[in-house]
């Protein structure tokens, strides 16, 4: 082989291998309606709620204070699905209302703030999420496109809610970690019948129906619901039960949300 040659195939096989290290896919768990995936962040290890609607990385405080950290805004390396990132800014909070049903322990939340720069797969069934740069994600067959708008850390894309009388379309937040099919913000909605109304809002223990709801060009009827008080001027959440019925990309970079149905 001419050195030239030789050359041109040690170049090919280096860039192959770089392109390779910066794709990574991983198994995770669909369980008590959110997707969980193994993760760490500054160095602990655990099993971590991936939410695409959590503005912000977290990590559990329990989590945090078994390893003697005692500040609430830290930086440090976070892993997940093959991505390592260093110096990304996380925060520790108190996450035992939205864990305590768990069967083991949630170390943290995985945000949208660590995903927006990249491609995100995500399956329900086998549950897989796999996170690529831009432009390297492989093809993806969407029956669906959505636009996904970004604003105050998280994602939004339109959807409609009805409860047979009145309905009303907006821009609701898209989440792997809610665990409603759909929730309605505090000022557009109620339930008067509720005997604790706090009890709807996100990590109570009651759902109210909700007549029917529309998204990705599909309608689904009585549904679980409750509400959400958010200051971000969206309608609501879409949460991961009514996510499960599809294959998800969200490409963040090009501010799109591809829907494949679940076992296509």
């Amino acid at each position: 082989m001419k050195p030239a040659s030789l050359a041109s195939s040690v170049l090919l096989a280096i860039l192959a291998s770089g392109q390779a290290a910066w794709a990574g896919e991983t198994a995770c768990w669909y369980e008590q309606g959110v997707i969980v995936a193994p993760a760490s962040i500054d160095g602990l290890a655990g099993d971590y709620i991936l939410d695409t609607g959590a503005p912000r990385t977290l990590l559990h405080e329990t989590k945090a204070q078994g390893a003697g950290l005692t500040e609430t805004s830290l930086h440090g390396p976070v892993r997940i699905a093959g991505l390592s990132l260093q110096g990304q800014a996380f925060s520790v909070a108190d996450l035992d209302a939205r864990t305590w049903a768990f069967p083991t322990p949630i170390a943290g939340v995985i945000g949208a703030d660590l995903l927006a720069a990249y491609v995100v797969d995500v399956s329900f069934e086998p549950c897989r999420v796999a996170i690529y740069p831009r432009g390297k994600a492989p093809a993806f067959d969407a029956k669906t496109v959505l636009r996904l708008k970004r604003g105050a850390g998280i994602a939004t894309a339109q959807a409609a809610v009805s409860d047979g009388a009145v309905s009303r379309a907006g821009d609701f937040v898209i989440a792997t970690g809610a665990d409603t099919a759909v929730r309605i913000e505090t000022g557009l909605a109620s339930a008067p019948g509720a005997a604790k109304p706090q009890e709807l809002l996100p990590y109570g223990a009651i759902r109210a129906k909700l007549r029917a709801a529309s998204f990705g060009g599909e309608l689904f009827e009585n549904l679980d619901g409750g509400l959400v008080q958010d200051d971000t001027a969206v309608t609501g959440v879409i949460g991961a039960p009514l996510l499960a019925r599809w294959r998800l990309r969200f490409d963040f970079p090009q501010g799109r949300l591809l829907l494949r149905p679940a076992g296509g």
